[in-house]
């Protein structure tokens, strides 16, 4: 198998801290990483090291043994002490088992004896690479798992939808900030995955901050880390979302909800893409695009005095108002096959079908919590009705109240129409299907046909 280039295409390049007292060995590192792509800064000294840490963030040190009276196991802590984050690989020409394990000890992820060939440098940064991609596999995931299932349906039969994906795909050509607008439950994270996955960071990580969950402190904790000690609990050091985002795209959720202390740093950090972890004074750097959401009418919270005018400046670069379900009816019962095969898939049965009048109470209902509400709907008749094809009654009452009147006695109907409509509105109210043949007068075994029949099963 091909080896991979590293870095990948459309990711930053890595940071790599060179700290060696010989000039060669300086000189040969650099050109074989630079090579690869990486950005290289050199340096002779421990002392030299910890100041270019104060300076910025790297990914992958290379640090000697012996940096003339200076022993690099000592240098060691102190340059993870700096950057707790940093992959650092001890490189000597005084290699014996007994060092290489007080490395790794010591924090080190890797050790490579002089003299060593571009392959093995070649192998570190691959072995930095794979950790990342690790790293944002498992923050993918974890924003996957939150959404469980898709919320918009891009394949959208609204124009009003349509226009919004056609400025999502233009925006993602750019490396603005860009502010999604709408209701609760109209698709807002997930347009914003979108613009992520067609824009220049698409192979980086899409890490979401969901604002209104925390207090103002832990939420500074999640969005820019803290120091050891700086709080009860906080044992060490920790680097947060903003920093897990690197290279890649930030997403404030439900933004309206910070409070006016955080706002300032966000507002600080959305300017110069610096910040400071709580608890500790090291101003760090990051390059990420960020993404905001809410629900909220920000500019009457900017009257009130609850927002900052000029944070909302800031966030509100590209706008995207998100239409509520109910402004795109051409989408409800396409959306609610869709669930209806996602959920059957997940609960074992076969894909069932909306009756006429099911489709009729969707489309009648106007949808307060949008298609969140459809997709948990549409979830719970797949779980509750025991029916092949799903009626009003399967939803809950203030959904089905909107379905068009079944068939009445005495009406223009068939045999056939009242008696399956009867049939099938028995089954859904009682819990067995002997208590269902009991109420309707014949055997389980005669029920049993007719609902397969009027199942289509």
């Amino acid at each position: 198998m091909a080896t991979p280039a590293i870095p990948p295409p459309q990711t930053k390049a890595w940071e790599v801290l060179v700290i060696d007292d010989e000039k060669n060995i300086r000189a040969t590192l650099a050109m074989c990483l630079e090579g690869m792509g990486c950005k290289v800064t050199a340096v002779a000294s421990a002392e030299a090291a910890i100041a270019a840490l104060s300076r910025q963030a790297f990914d992958l040190a290379f640090l000697d043994l012996r940096l003339g009276e200076t022993n690099g196991l000592d240098v060691l802590p102190q340059l993870l002490t700096e950057s707790p984050d940093l992959t650092v690989v001890v490189i000597t020409a005084y290699a014996t088992f007994d060092t290489a394990v007080e490395a790794i000890k010591r924090g080190a992820k890797d050790y490579l004896p002089k003299p060593f060939t571009p392959a093995q440098i070649r192998h570190a940064v691959e072995q930095l690479a794979k950790q990342r991609e690790l790293v944002h596999r498992v923050l993918d995931l974890e924003g996957q798992l939150r959404q469980a299932v898709p919320e918009v349906d891009l394949d959208t039969g609204s124009p009003k939808m349509r226009a919004v994906l056609d400025v999502v795909m233009r925006a993602a050509q750019s490396e603005a900030t860009v502010l999604f607008r709408g209701e609760s439950g109209t698709g807002k994270g997930v347009l914003a995955r979108l613009l992520h996955a067609q824009s220049a960071r698409a192979s980086g990580p899409f890490v979401v901050v969901n604002c209104p969950t925390l207090s103002e402190d832990l939420l500074a904790s999640e969005l820019f880390g803290h120091a050891r000690g700086a709080f009860t609990g906080a044992v060490r050091d920790q680097a947060g979302r903003v920093e897990m985002a690197q290279g890649g795209t930030l997403f404030l959720d439900e933004i309206g909800e910070i409070s006016p202390g955080l706002q300032a740093k966000l507002l600080r950090f959305l300017q110069e893409r610096r910040f400071e972890r709580v608890g500790e004074n090291k101003t760090r750097h990051v390059e990420v695009r960020v993404l905001a959401a809410t629900n909220r009418n920000l500019e009457a919270d900017v009257q009130s005095g609850r927002f900052r005018e000029d944070l909302l400046y800031r966030l509100n670069v590209i706008e995207v108002h998100t239409p509520p379900l109910r402004e795109r009816p051409e989408d409800i019962v396409r959306l609610a096959h869709q669930f209806l095969e996602f959920f059957a898939r997940a609960t074992r049965r076969a894909t069932p079908e909306l009756s006429p009048a099911a489709e009729q109470a969707l489309l009648a209902y106007a949808w307060p919590g949008n298609v969140r509400e459809l997709r948990n709907a549409i979830e719970r008749a797949v779980i509750l009705w025991p029916a092949q094809v799903i009626e009003p009654q399967a939803f809950p009452e203030r959904i089905a109240t909107h379905a068009a009147s079944g068939p009445q006695l005495g009406g223009d109907f068939a045999l056939d129409t009242i008696e399956r409509e009867h049939i099938l509105r028995i089954l859904a109210r009682t819990a067995t299907q002997e208590e269902a043949a009991q109420i309707l007068g014949i055997d389980s075994s005669t029920l049993w046909r007719k609902r397969k029949k009027y199942e289509g099963g």
